[in-house]
C-alpha cells in the first residue's frame, strides 16, 4: 500500500493499480481495505476527472466514514470535485454527493472549508458558500495544501479573488520544480498558465502549457484544457482555436467531463467577441450558461452581456446582467465589482454609463488583471464614440489596441483597430523590422538566463540537460544577433 501511494505521489499512475492488486491479496484491515478503495479511485479520478470516478470516490468515502473521518472527508471532497467536473452530464450526481458530504465534521483546514463550501454552492446557494470559499483559499498557505490546487483554482475565479489565484498558482509551480512533484508539476503549470493569460502574458502562459503539455504525456496525467482554451480563443486566430474548441467537445463527450463543454462554449464566446462575431457569441453563450458550472459560468455571463448589447438583444442582456449581479455582490472583490460595471454600462442609461466605464477601468488598473483592463478600455472606447465624443474614445481605443497588439490579443487588436479608424485615426502598424519568434521553450530558457540562471540550474527547473539548454541558448543568440548572455537583456528590452 505504501509502495502504491508513493507511485501516485510520484505521478506514475498507470503503475498503482498493479500494486494495489497485490496489496489486496494479503489479508488487510477494514481501514486498510478502504484506504485501497479510495486510492483506486484516485487514480481514476487523476486520469480521468469525469463522471466515471464520481460514484468509486463516494462509495470509498462512505466507506471511510466511521473508520477514519479525516481521510473521508478528502475523498467526500473529491467526489464533489468529480460531480463538477462532470457538469451537465453528472445528473444527480453533485446533489449526491453534497448531501452525503454535508453529513461529515466539518473541518477549518483548507479541505474542510472546501468541501464545506461547495457543499453550501451546491444545495444553499452562491452567497451562503462564498464566505466558506474565500476562507479556504486564504488558509492554502501550506505546501502540504497544494494537492488541492485542481479546485483552488476554479474556486478563486468563482468568487472573483485574483490576488489568491496569482499567490497560489506561483507558489505551485516554484513548489513543484523544487521537489520534483511530477503528480503537481503539469495542473501547477496549466493553472499558472491560466493566470498569465488574463495578466496577458500569453509568451509567458504559451511556455508553461508547452511544459506542462511534455510532463503530462510522460505521466500519463492530462492537462487540463482550461488555459489552452482561453489562450487560443483571446488570442483570436479564428481556426487552430475552432479546431482545439471543437477536440475538447469531443474530449467532453468521451470522458463524462461536461464542464469541458462549458468551457469549449465560453472560449467559442470570447472567440467570436474579439472577432465582432456577435450572434455566434449568443449561441454559444447561451448553450454555456444553460448550466451553472464552477467558476465558467462567471466568465461566459460576461461575454453573454457584451454581444447581447451588441446584437440588439436587450431582454437578454438585462437577464444575463441581474444573474451576474446576484454574484458579484456577493464576491465583492475589485475584479467582481469592475465585472459588474461593465455590465451596468453596457445595459443601463446613457446618464449612468460613463460613470460605471470608468470604474470598471479604475479597479483593473493596478492589478495583475490587465487583459480585463484591456476589454475594459475597449468597450468604453467603443461607447464614447457612438456617444460622438471621437477625441476622448480615441484616447480609450488606441490604449485598449496597444495592449492587445503587444499581448498578442489578434481579435481583439482588430475590432479595436475598426473602432479607431472609425473615430478618423490612422492606425499605423510597426515598422520595427521582422518580430523576433521564439518557441516557447526558447522563451522560457532566455527569461531563466536574464534572471540570472545558469544553465544547469535552467536544465533542472525544466528537466532539461545543460547541453540541451545551451542548444536553445545558442539559437536565441542567433535570432536576436547576439553573441553572448551578457547582451541578452538589452537584446530582449529592444525586442
Amino acid at each position: 500500500m505504501g509502495a502504491a501511494r508513493a507511485r501516485f505521489d510520484a505521478g506514475k499512475f498507470n503503475q498503482v493499480p498493479d500494486l494495489l492488486a497485490a496489496a489486496e491479496l494479503g489479508p488487510l484491515e477494514p481501514l486498510q481495505r478502504a484506504g485501497v478503495e479510495r486510492l483506486r479511485a484516485q487514480v481514476a479520478f487523476a486520469l480521468n476527472p469525469g463522471r466515471a470516478a464520481g460514484l468509486p470516490l463516494l462509495a470509498a468515502a462512505g466507506r471511510l466514514r466511521e473508520l477514519d473521518r479525516a481521510s473521508a472527508r478528502t475523498t467526500y471532497l473529491s467526489a464533489v470535485g468529480a460531480a463538477v467536473h462532470a457538469g451537465r452530464l453528472a445528473g444527480g450526481d453533485l446533489r449526491r454527493a453534497a448531501e452525503a458530504a454535508r453529513g461529515v465534521p466539518a473541518g477549518d483546514d483548507p479541505a474542510g472549508l472546501f468541501l464545506t463550501g461547495l457543499t453550501a454552492w451546491t444545495l444553499d446557494g452562491y452567497a451562503h458558500a462564498v464566505p466558506y470559499l474565500r476562507r479556504a483559499l486564504e488558509t492554502m498557505t501550506a505546501d502540504e495544501n497544494l494537492h488541492l490546487l485542481w479546485l483552488a483554482g476554479p474556486v478563486a475565479h468563482e468568487v472573483w479573488d485574483d490576488a489568491a489565484w496569482f499567490r497560489i498558482t506561483e507558489r505551485a509551480v516554484g513548489f513543484a520544480r523544487a521537489t520534483g512533484a511530477l503528480s503537481l508539476l503539469p495542473t501547477a503549470l496549466a493553472f499558472r498558465s491560466g493566470a498569465l493569460v488574463y495578466a496577458g502574458r500569453f509568451v509567458d502562459a504559451a511556455g508553461l502549457l508547452d511544459e506542462a503539455d511534455a510532463l503530462g504525456q510522460a505521466t500519463g496525467m492530462a492537462m487540463h484544457p482550461s488555459a489552452s482554451l482561453t489562450l487560443a480563443a483571446h488570442r483570436g486566430r479564428e481556426l487552430p482555436a475552432m479546431e482545439l474548441i471543437d477536440a475538447t467537445v469531443k474530449d467532453a463527450d468521451a470522458r463524462g467531463e461536461g464542464r469541458l463543454l462549458g468551457l469549449a462554449g465560453y472560449a467559442r464566446a470570447v472567440l467570436a467577441n474579439g472577432l465582432g462575431q456577435y450572434p455566434a457569441v449568443l449561441d454559444a453563450a447561451r448553450q454555456a450558461t444553460e448550466y451553472v458550472d464552477l467558476a465558467v459560468f462567471n466568465w461566459t455571463l460576461g461575454e453573454l452581456i457584451e454581444a447581447a448589447v451588441r446584437a440588439g438583444e436587450t431582454e437578454v442582456a438585462a437577464e444575463a446582467r441581474e444573474r451576474l449581479a446576484e454574484r458579484t455582490g456577493a464576491a465583492g472583490t475589485d475584479w467582481a465589482l469592475g465585472v459588474q460595471a461593465l455590465a451596468d454600462a453596457l445595459t443601463g442609461t446613457s446618464e449612468r454609463a460613463e460613470d460605471r466605464y470608468r470604474e470598471a477601468v479604475e479597479r483593473f488598473t493596478g492589478g495583475q488583471l490587465g487583459l480585463q483592463l484591456a476589454r475594459a478600455r475597449l468597450l468604453y472606447g467603443e461607447w464614447l464614440r457612438r456617444e460622438n465624443r471621437r477625441a476622448d474614445a480615441r484616447i480609450q481605443l488606441r490604449a485598449a489596441h496597444e495592449a492587445f497588439a503587444a499581448i498578442g490579443a489578434e481579435g481583439f487588436a482588430e475590432r479595436a483597430s475598426r473602432e479607431l479608424l472609425a473615430t478618423g485615426e490612422t492606425v499605423r502598424k510597426r515598422t520595427l523590422g521582422q518580430p523576433v519568434e521564439f518557441t516557447p521553450q526558447e522563451a522560457q530558457i532566455a527569461r531563466l538566463a536574464v534572471a540570472g540562471q545558469t544553465n544547469p540550474e535552467i536544465g533542472a527547473a525544466l528537466f532539461l540537460s545543460p547541453r540541451t539548454v545551451e542548444w536553445h541558448l545558442r539559437k536565441v543568440f542567433i535570432k536576436l544577433g547576439i553573441g553572448s548572455r551578457r547582451e541578452l537583456a538589452a537584446a530582449l528590452r529592444g525586442r
